[in-house]
């Protein structure tokens, strides 16, 4: 079948599918009218493609020592530099993309769902089980977001997978509070009293009909929430307790290089410059996604 312009925007869509794709042909046009969701979509682009390619794109070994070629300043060479083994910054860098965008998907992979189904059996059910389960989630947001990650993983020990947990673990309250908000408004909706009397039970309720309701705010939180998962990250490889040596991981290569910054200022800076633009990436683009996806915030 021949998708045209036609077809996905139809009024009157002959099936779900086509409506899904109508919906998402929309939302695309409206990102590329907004011209800061476009240079985020570029960034992340770019970080997907580079951590995809990395063998390709890299013009040296990550992990390769050079003692005779230590701290040489950017050159044709050396793009960014090397640093104080000898290892090419730049090399490290594509490669760090790989560590970071493992990070961020699988932080959204854990945190969101489990914050998206808390949420809603919190909003739907009421009662006890949402003064439960807000109680536990209140006292995530309570604490700083950092420092409960710095004692999870101290607790579980230092490594990037340990990280990825302790991330996701900090995370999921924000998308539970969203989730409860979103549910509260339309557990009582006409079409969820209808999908009741029909004898649908409460968890094809939720699964079926409120969570894809959810998911929209849900998406625009977590693209403006992969900026702050990033510096959470290099926070934690900063101080050691993510990926551990000899793996590129930004913040452990930031962490090396500060002890050169005064005088081989790139061996921190260029890690640093990678951080700045995947964060800004994340942000513009959650920013568009929030003007697209969230009727509330367009009509203010």
């Amino acid at each position: 079948m021949i998708i045209s312009k036609q077809w996905l925007l139809d009024d009157a869509p002959k099936s779900r599918t086509q409506a899904q794709l109508g919906r998402l042909y929309v939302v695309c046009l409206q990102l590329a009218h907004n011209p800061l969701a476009v240079i985020g979509a570029i960034i992340i682009g770019g970080l997907i493609i580079t951590a995809l390619f990395a063998p390709w794109i890299a013009t040296h070994s990550p992990i390769a020592q050079d003692l005779s070629n230590r701290l040489l300043p950017p050159s044709s060479i050396h793009w960014m530099g090397t640093d104080e083994l000898g290892r090419d910054i730049w090399s490290r860098v594509v490669f760090g993309s790989q560590i970071t965008l493992t990070i961020v998907m699988l932080v959204a992979v854990i945190a969101a769902p489990l914050g998206l189904v808390v949420g809603a059996i919190a909003g739907y059910f009421g009662g006890w089980a949402d003064r439960v389960l807000m109680s536990i989630t209140d006292i995530f947001l309570s604490m700083p977001k950092l420092i409960l990650a710095l004692a999870f993983v101290a607790a579980l020990g230092p490594g990037i997978e340990n990280a990825i947990i302790a991330i996701a673990i900090t995370s999921w309250p924000a998308y539970a509070r969203i989730a409860r908000a979103e549910t509260l408004t339309i557990r009582n909706a006409e079409f969820v009293q209808a999908v009741k009397l029909q004898g649908a039970s409460s968890t094809r309720i939720i699964a079926r009909h409120i969570l894809p309701l959810c998911t929209s705010s849900m998406i625009v939180r977590v693209t403006l929430d992969m900026a702050g998962i990033i510096l959470t990250a290099a926070g934690l490889g900063f101080i050691g307790l993510g990926a551990q040596p000899p793996l590129p991981e930004w913040g452990a290569m930031i962490s090396r290089g500060r002890v050169f910054i005064l005088d081989q200022w790139w061996v921190a800076t260029m890690p640093g410059f990678a951080i700045i633009l995947v964060s800004l990436g994340f942000c513009f683009l959650g920013d568009g996604l929030r003007d697209v996806l969230d009727p509330k915030h367009g009509s203010e």
